[in-house]
Order: structure tokens, then sequence, then C-alpha cells
């Protein structure tokens, strides 16, 4: 091992500032955010399983969404809350990895999931006579499990690879928590090759999952242009609407940030776009998917009612 090559047992996470009573507000909002995120995400998990309207294929990807979006957040927020409150910057080496992994296949899973939920959306309204055959429940279990068992497959080689590398003079990493572009600054060795290897894992998940979705909403598009009543026409883009927004929010990031091979000149970018993904689009998509969706309303006031009914017998 070289004399520039150390054994790190922890990191440094430099977070947000340094600024006692920026800490404290950036908590205060951070928790209220994360709160209402895991609230949010739960409604839709418990409405979607226990609300017979809501037993279809769309809200079954939904729920699990919700799942994805409960996990990824929980990766970052819960840490990063804990060195606001205490001021204690430090993570093992150990969990740093760890946390590292966790964020990139969630993430990843993340996008396949959206693809196949274009997927869903372009049978469900250019093939509305084929789609409930098509779109079975073994299908939809099948595809979920496709996309968490894809997502590992892809990332692991890149993160192996990673792993085997040893760290070089510090063990400060310039984010609120370890991601991976400040990680592979502080490596050791010619690191093109794994460098490489993230571009193309990128390319592939982000890329390829966007290819699929555009391809879906190019279809859906050009049917629902075809349809005469300009009522079915705004039924037909009302279903889908919700889903395009997320998918244009989540892949706007992604491709600015991620396929970009030069990782020099993107650190504070990544801060920002990390805040988007893991902190505001959480909080933000069960409000735009299912929330506001009538279906998703109806089965609340239900569940409530329900709920009250208990509470006054």
């Amino acid at each position: 091992m070289k004399n520039n090559e150390t054994r790190i047992s922890e990191f440094i996470l430099l977070g947000f500032t340094d600024v006692r009573k920026l800490q404290l507000l950036f908590f205060s909002i951070l928790s209220f955010s994360y709160f209402l995120t895991i609230t949010e995400n739960l409604v839709i998990i418990i409405l979607a399983n226990i609300d017979h309207r809501l037993r279809t294929p769309m809200y079954f990807f939904l729920w699990n969404f919700s799942v994805l979006e409960i996990g990824f957040t929980t990766a970052v927020t819960p840490q990063t809350l804990s060195h606001l409150l205490m001021g204690n910057k430090n993570i093992p080496y150990v969990g740093c990895m760890m946390q590292t992994f966790i964020y990139f296949h969630l993430g990843t899973t993340e996008l396949f999931l959206l693809a196949v939920m274009s997927y869903d959306r372009y049978l469900a309204i250019c093939n509305p006579l084929r789609y409930p055959s098509i779109m079975s429940k073994s299908l939809c279990t099948s595809l979920v499990y496709c996309c968490w068992i894809g997502s590992f497959l892809l990332i692991i080689g890149p993160f192996v690879v990673f792993l085997q590398f040893p760290m070089c003079n510090s063990n400060i990493l310039d984010h609120f928590f370890c991601n991976n572009t400040p990680l592979i600054q502080l490596l050791c060795g010619d690191t093109r090759l794994l460098e490489l290897l993230g571009f193309i894992t990128a390319a592939l998940s982000v890329l390829g999952t966007f290819i699929i979705s555009v391809v879906s909403y190019v279809n859906i598009i050009r049917s629902v242009l075809s349809i005469p009543s300009a009522t079915g026409r705004k039924k037909a883009f009302s279903t889908c609407s919700s889903h395009f927004i997320v998918v244009s929010l989540t892949y706007g990031s992604c491709i600015f940030l991620y396929i970009s091979p030069d990782q020099d000149s993107k650190v504070e970018f990544a801060k920002i776009v990390a805040i988007l993904n893991t902190i505001v689009s959480p909080l933000l998509n069960p409000f735009i998917y299912s929330l506001r969706n009538k279906q998703v309303q109806e089965a609340l006031e239900n569940l409530l009612r329900q709920f009250k009914a208990i509470a006054k017998g």
C-alpha cells in the first residue's frame, strides 16, 4: 500500500452549514418534512391495501412506489437530522458504505418502477380493452420484483469495484450524506474505470428507463389526441398527468447530475439535486400522484368515518 493510502474507519460529513442557529432551523424544517413524507406515503399504502376500489394495477404500483419513497428518504434523512441536532458530523465507514448502496439501490429501483408505471398508463389508455387481461396481478407482482432485482444486479458490480479502492489523505465528505460524487474524489489510484462503470450504470438506469417513459407518453399523447370528444381527451390526460409531472422532475435532476462524467465540478450541484430527490420529491409525490385523486380522497374519507365510528362506539 502506498504511503498516501490509509484505512479510514469513519467519515466527516460537512453537511449544510456550521452555524448552529441555521443547523437548528434546518433540523426543524427537515424533521417536519420527513414526518409529512412518512405520513403521506403510509396513508397511500394503507388505503391501496384496504379499499377495494383502489385494488387496481395503477394503485398497486403506486403503493409500491410509496414503499420505495419511505425507504429512500429514510436512508438519508434520520442520519442528517441526527447530525443537525447533535452537531456530530461523523459516520462510520461501514455505515457510510451501507447508506451509499441502499440510496442507489432504492433510487434505481424507483427509476425502473417509474418506467413500469409509464408502460402501465400506456396500456390503460392505448389498449383499454386488453388492459385487464394483460396487467394481471401476477404480472404486476413480477414486474415489481424485476425492478428490485434488476436494480441490485445493475449497481452491485460498480459498488464492488468501488470497495476495492483505498482512500487517500482525507476522510472529509463535502455532502450531507454518503453520496458517490464526493466519495470518488477521496479514492486512491486511477478511477477512470470506476467512473466509466458509473457512467454506464447511470446511462442504463436513467436514460434507459427515461426512453421507455418517453416512448410510452408519445404513444399516449397520440392516442389521446385521436379521441374525438373533448371530455374524453380531458379524462384521459388527467389519468396520466400526475405521473408525467413526477417523471419530469425525477429524470430532469438525475440526467443533469449522474450522466455528466465530470466529478470535480458538480459537488455543490449534487447537494441541491440530493435535497430535491431525497427530501422534496418524496414529500410532493404522494400529493401529486394520489392524494388529490378523487378515488383516493373518497377512500380516505371512508377510512376516517370508520375511525370516528370506532372512537364513538
